[in-house]
């Protein structure tokens, strides 16, 4: 199969198209042919090495967590999902080496969920990690209906589906974002505050009583912010800076979770969650999507397109 992996660690100048063999598929796996796989920061960040401390590495190392795609064959006692299924998950393992990058990957099932009629390939290969880590982080402070909440960096990747997610629940959303990004957050059902000096005087304009809960995906002054804005530091989590948890907050990690994905899932069929792609570019354009998800300026995600 055709993969973009890194020999040894490194920068996106080291990502290469490879033939690979076919993955080897243990019980309690499927083996799936990728459609289309999400790019994250974590992705170019794995391979530069920077998960060397907590987490094994194989290689030639293929990357990405973010799948979508169709079963094509099943290990043994793995009857959850059926060849010919359409599937999307997030798939990090124990230890990394066979990404979704990838023709083919082998997923446990427990990771994969059925894929949204609602949405496209490349949509859904862009929702799993995003999707998950803004569910996990609302679930962990128990954000949702009547809560005022404070989403920092509302705008991206993450931040656009939480926003979705909590005014799905029926929360009141106070989103951070450039002003070129205002608009697009009214769309989604938020009322947007442009980030920088000043923030907390902004937002105790729209909020003069604070806020009931925060979730920060930017890290840095948004979680200074966000203690002095919150009511309760414990109805604060953050997915980019530990700080949250000496601060009285919470630091989520997000997990693979297939019940999680159906959530998500139903939503976007029920037409309250879309899941919102800036580029798709080949998978031999890898390394281009690593340069332009680094800038950390995308409008929701970047995706690579595997195969038909």
């Amino acid at each position: 199969m055709k993969a973009m992996a890194v020999p040894e660690y490194g920068g996106p100048e080291r990502l290469a198209l490879m033939e690979l063999p076919e993955p080897k598929v243990a019980p309690g796996e499927v083996l799936v042919r990728v459609r289309a796989a999400g790019v994250n920061p974590v992705d170019w960040k794995m391979a530069a090495g920077g998960l060397d401390p907590i987490m094994v590495s194989h290689f030639p190392l293929i990357p990405g967590w973010d799948v979508a795609g169709v079963v094509e064959r099943n290990g043994l006692d793995s009857t959850e999902f059926a060849p010919g299924d359409e599937v999307f998950g997030y798939i990090r393992k124990d230890s990394a080496e066979h990404g979704g990058y990838a023709e083919q990957v082998a997923v446990a099932v427990r990771m994969l969920a059925r894929k949204p009629r609602a949405l496209s390939w490349e949509q859904a290969a862009g929702l799993p990690l995003a999707g998950l880590t803004a569910l996990q982080s609302a679930d962990r402070v128990g954000a949702g209906e009547g809560d005022t909440v404070l989403v920092h960096a509302a705008a991206g990747g993450v931040g656009s589906l939480a926003t979705q997610l909590l005014v799905a629940r029926g929360a009141r959303v106070i989103g951070t974002a450039s002003p070129a990004n205002h608009d697009f957050l009214r769309e989604l059902g938020a009322e947007p505050v442009a980030y920088g000096p000043g923030l907390a005087d902004r937002v105790r304009q729209l909020a003069p009583d604070g806020v009931d809960a925060a979730l920060d995906y930017i890290g840095g002054e948004a979680l200074d912010v966000s203690v002095e804005l919150l009511r309760s530091p414990e109805r604060l989590a953050s997915v980019t800076d530990h700080r949250a948890a000496a601060l009285g907050g919470h630091y989520v990690w997000v997990r693979p979770d297939g019940a999680g994905l159906s959530t998500l899932a139903a939503l976007a069929d029920e037409g309250r969650l879309s899941v919102f792609v800036e580029k798709v570019l080949p998978l031999r354009e890898a390394a281009e999507a690593w340069r332009l998800n680094s800038e950390g300026h995308t409008r929701g995600k970047l995706v690579l397109s595997v195969g038909d």
